[in-house]
């Protein structure tokens, strides 16, 4: 099955274009995003912390990452790169032309495509070359040398399927307190995580660091802004949209003022604020389900 969403606005363009990867890659890779902008002038854009991990391939340009997660890395320019879970906003910013793909991975991901656990990259944007070796530039050679998304599509599907490691063995604790987190929107304590796993809090913590990257308590929080941001932004444009405070309650906040204070440490602004310097980005991937780390 496979999705895709184009906006298109004539001249200036802003395509944005969703694919489900092959079935093989599904646990690994959740969705793939093509995205080309033309002509809109220069600007900026937040990638919000998810549960995913981030991989991408930059096609015409080099994606200029101007403010990263960990604040000691200088700006820099990718062709590729990996971005780990984080829980501050990664700045990237264009002179009104960007393209690429994104792929978002879950943490298990990591082990099975880029042969290390999730928690050695967290908190860090690098070159996919510094990540993966030689296999990042082929990638982007092979993607540069076909024309339209479907063939990029097909491209990331063969490549990444014969490099997939399909025998990585994970904790089954580990999977199924990953695996709570995302089916209660971040709702379970990490303290009944623990119980249900049958290891103390402090073992469950530190192979869940190792594995995802994250503390249970901090991904729970992730998870939770994930869904509610979403929600915010499918309703980009709608004046029938719930306001704040009903979304707050919806998504497992205290209140308004709770999902307000996660906004600020995790998108570095307001839900407002956030929409307002977003809203054309937002628009274009109303319908996508899946995080976008660092694009």
């Amino acid at each position: 099955m496979s999705q895709a969403v184009t906006v298109m606005a004539g001249e200036p363009i802003s395509e944005i274009v969703q694919w489900r990867p092959a079935a093989p890659l599904r646990p690994y890779v959740t969705w793939y995003t093509g995205y080309r902008e033309a002509g809109m002038g220069p600007g900026r854009h937040r990638g919000l912390p998810s549960p995913y991990l981030t991989l991408i391939i930059a096609l015409d340009e080099p994606l200029v990452i101007a403010a990263h997660p960990d604040p000691r890395t200088p700006p820099a320019e990718y062709g590729t790169l990996v971005g780990g879970l984080h829980t501050t906003p990664v700045l990237i910013t264009h002179d009104g032309r960007q393209s690429g793909i994104q792929l978002s991975l879950s943490p298990f991901g990591a082990r099975a495509l880029l042969g290390l656990p999730s928690g050695e990259l967290a908190g860090a944007v690098l070159d996919a070359a510094d990540v993966v070796g030689p296999f990042a530039n082929r990638l982007r050679e092979q993607v540069l040398c076909v024309s339209g998304w479907a063939a990029r599509f097909t491209v990331l599907d063969e490549a990444l399927s014969a490099r997939l490691d399909a025998g990585v063995r994970l904790q089954d604790e580990v999977v199924h307190a990953w695996n709570r987190l995302l089916t209660t929107a971040g709702a379970v304590p990490a303290s009944e995580l623990a119980r249900e796993v049958g290891w103390s809090g402090r073992y469950l913590s530190r192979r869940f660091g190792v594995e995802v990257g994250l503390s249970p308590k901090a991904a729970a929080r992730v998870v939770r802004f994930d869904r509610a941001r979403r929600f915010i932004q499918r309703q980009a444009g709608d004046d029938r949209g719930l306001p704040l405070s009903a979304v707050a309650a919806a998504y497992g906040y205290y209140d308004q003022a709770h999902l307000a204070r996660d906004f600020g440490e995790f998108a570095g602004c307001s839900p407002t604020r956030w929409l307002d310097e977003e809203f054309r980005y937002v628009q274009g991937v109303a319908g996508d389900p899946v995080p976008d780390s660092a694009s």
